[in-house]
């Protein structure tokens, strides 16, 4: 079921219960009125007979005359009875139609005034004290006209109620229209919009509380996640394909003119080992292709790692003959050890830091690259400092895009994954990279986490 016929239904159903239970309130209110009217009409009868018949003697004639006149004016079906205190019947001949028990004419004697029900007849019994003595006066008559009064406001009700559900409905679903109108159009809208459209943003609304602003909004800002995404796999797909065929292409070529005739054994080892060299830059690609689709995906293995000895483990995975350069100073540290304890994938950190380690160094010439390690108040910085070629700031938004080459790098061997890995895992871990950089000064990369 559509919104708009849920919205449709639940109004109706609302508003429904709403008039129907008005309604029902006017009906009792009027079937109340008509009844306490009609006990009314009857009392005035008993009255009325009570004066005809016990008070005659004491009355002017002209007096008389004027209860004469009213008690002429009978309701339909009536019966009249007078039953003196011995509840024998007295001055009206007792009248079949009617028939009160003693002790129905005990409780009237007993409260005064009652009102009752002889089958179809409403009824009312009046205590009635006279010179003559005690007597019971009972009034009896069926309420025709109240009856059919109430009939036509109930079909007249009825009507209403019927008439208005229609009317209810159908200002209901236009209600409903125009309300999720705005909502139809953004639907419309991000319908058009397919993977080859991600540019495309839906159109945004004045008020800032408007949900539908927001929803629209919310939509630009996940559009814009989204273009950025698509952009960046297909950015990352380019870039990895040049870089897996170029040492490939090199491969293949290098074997053909291998092949191509005999050679010295000399030529033969001078051919293979430029193979090697290429086969090992492309398993080095490989391997940080993988890696960054582990760091990607969120591989956590929940090992307990010391953030400084995680340091020196990342030291040891330098190559031997460049390890040396590397200068590492505990400036500050807790004074419990547990405090420097992360969780997660040690093999993963120790490569986000070696990767670190490996750009300062192949960045920095002969030059050594300084390391710096401090606690203070629940977080660590790791400072990676390098006296190297630096960075443009026009390259520097660049360099957290795989496969991105800074423009005075293009000599040095590389493939930019590294960079990009590390940063991927640190945050991983719960931790932050930050890169600054001066060209022909240095760069340095910045890592906290808070523990």
């Amino acid at each position: 079921m559509t919104i708009r016929n849920r919205l449709t239904l639940l109004f109706l159903g609302l508003v429904g219960i709403i008039l129907f239970g008005a309604l029902s309130v006017t009906f009792l209110l009027h079937a109340q009125y008509t009844r306490q009217e009609f006990h009314q009409r009857l009392r005035d009868r008993a009255e009325v007979t009570g004066y005809v018949f016990l008070e005659q003697d004491e009355l002017h004639e002209s007096a008389f005359s004027n209860f004469r006149q009213r008690y002429l004016r009978t309701l339909n079906d009536e019966v009249l009875q007078i039953y003196d205190s011995h509840l024998n019947p007295r001055f009206i001949k007792e009248d079949a139609r009617l028939h009160l028990s003693d002790s129905l004419l005990v409780r009237i004697i007993a409260e005064k005034e009652l009102y009752f029900t002889l089958g179809a007849r409403q009824a009312i019994g009046l205590f009635y004290h006279d010179n003559q003595g005690d007597f019971v006066i009972v009034a009896a008559a069926e309420n025709r006209s109240g009856q059919a009064r109430m009939e036509h406001l109930a079909s007249m009700l009825a009507l209403v109620f019927f008439g208005s559900l229609v009317v209810i409905y159908v200002a209901g679903r236009l209600f409903a229209g125009r309300a999720l109108a705005p909502i139809a159009a953004v639907n419309d809208q991000v319908d058009r919009i397919t993977a080859r459209d991600l540019h495309l943003r839906v159109k945004e609304g004045r008020s800032d509380k408007d949900e539908i602003t927001r929803l629209a909004r919310t939509f630009n800002r996940m559009l814009e996640r989204l273009e950025e995404s698509f952009e960046g796999q297909r950015t990352f797909v380019s870039n990895a394909s040049h870089e897996l065929r170029t040492p490939l292409t090199a491969t293949i070529g290098e074997l053909q003119v291998l092949l191509a005739r005999d050679r010295e054994p000399v030529a033969y080892r001078e051919a293979l080992s430029s193979v090697l060299t290429e086969l090992q830059q492309l398993k080095t690609l490989i391997n940080n292709l993988l890696e960054f689709t582990q760091a990607n995906t969120g591989t956590m293995t929940g090992d307990e790692i010391r953030l400084d000895e995680l340091l020196w483990e990342a030291r040891e995975a330098v190559a031997p003959d460049q390890r040396r350069r590397i200068h590492i100073t505990l400036d500050s540290l807790p004074p419990d050890s547990t405090q420097l304890e992360i969780s997660g994938n040690r093999q993963l950190l120790s490569r986000a830091l070696a990767n670190l380690f490996d750009n300062a160094l192949k960045y920095s010439g002969d030059k050594p690259v300084e390391v710096h390690f401090e606690y203070a108040e629940g977080f660590v910085y790791i400072l990676i400092e390098d006296h190297g070629i630096g960075i443009s700031e026009k390259d520097l938004s660049g360099i957290f895009q795989p496969f991105f080459r800074a423009s005075n790098a293009r000599g040095v061997i590389g493939h930019g994954v590294g960079l990009p890995l590390s940063k991927k895992i640190i945050e991983l871990h719960g931790g932050k990279l930050t890169v600054t950089s001066q060209l022909n000064e240095g760069t340095i990369a910045a890592v906290t986490f808070k523990l």
